[in-house]
């Protein structure tokens, strides 16, 4: 009888353990940023736009990179996929990693940066 009480609390706590090991490793993926190693260099902003921490327009801006303003895009240009957002007069859930020179890295809305 004990068995039957023990047998439900057993299979749950196995199944929390698997759960929390699974959002665990999930994390460390997202977290990882571009290859600076190689990029573009003397490409201008649009408009002035945050530079900020994730691909997510109420991320944590950690500089700002200016209208007109030269920079830096990481990993050639390449585009990432995040959240949706309406700037520069776009729509679009494009992102790029970069920075006008001179300041912190960090993922920009690719609406607002100008290159070819």
């Amino acid at each position: 009888m004990k068995f039957r009480l023990l047998a439900p609390a057993v299979a749950f706590s196995a199944l929390a353990l698997v759960g929390t090991t699974v959002a665990t490793s999930g994390t460390a993926v997202a977290a990882s940023k571009p290859d600076c190693s190689r990029g573009m260099a003397n490409v201008p902003a649009k408009e002035a736009v945050k530079v900020r921490t994730h691909t997510k327009v109420g991320a944590t801006a950690v500089s700002q990179w200016n209208k007109g303003k030269k920079g830096f895009l990481c990993n050639d240009g390449k585009f990432y996929t995040g959240q949706k957002y309406k700037l520069c007069g776009k729509t679009s859930t494009k992102w790029l990693y970069g920075s006008e020179f001179g300041k912190k890295r960090g993922w920009v809305p690719a609406a607002c940066i100008k290159w070819s």
